[in-house]
């Protein structure tokens, strides 16, 4: 018998601690706040308060450009804003779209350009803005809508 127990260890007397950090936690947390910013980073993006028109129309499919794409909105009063700039929210001259466009055009040139015009806003207000995306050097102007209810 004690031939036996002289051969049976004592389990601590063969095993270290070991000192590991437990990563899971931490990785939980970064799983929430990457869902809390995955749900709010869409209600961000505009800042002006417009009523787009419906439409059935598929959405542009992103082409690898990964930017944020540059959205000159026409709300009901026919005033222009450009989410571009420290106030997105201030409204923005016919001068000052041409000069900012085409300064961004020229460093981003596969940028892409919306024109975000509400449903009460005269159409010639959404072509006049078109047309001065165009002469700032954007090649394709793509409209926003929103899908119908």
């Amino acid at each position: 018998m004690r031939a036996n127990s002289s051969m049976r260890r004592s389990p601590r007397k063969g095993r270290r601690q070991v000192a590991e950090i437990n990563v899971v936690p931490y990785i939980d947390v970064m799983l929430v706040l990457l869902v809390i910013f995955m749900i709010t980073a869409p209600l961000l993006r505009t800042g002006v308060d417009i009523d787009l028109p419906d439409a059935n129309a598929n959405p542009i499919a992103n082409d690898g450009n990964s930017d944020e794409p540059l959205v000159l909105s026409v709300d009901a009063n026919g005033v222009w804003f450009l989410n571009v700039g420290d106030d997105t929210e201030a409204p923005i001259a016919e001068e000052e779209v041409f000069l900012k466009v085409s300064a961004i055009m020229r460093r981003e040139p596969s940028r892409r350009v919306l024109v975000a015009g509400d449903s009460a806003v005269p159409y010639r207000e959404v072509v006049r803005a078109m047309s001065a995306l165009q002469s700032a050097g954007v090649p394709m102007v793509g409209l926003m809508t929103e899908p119908p209810q």
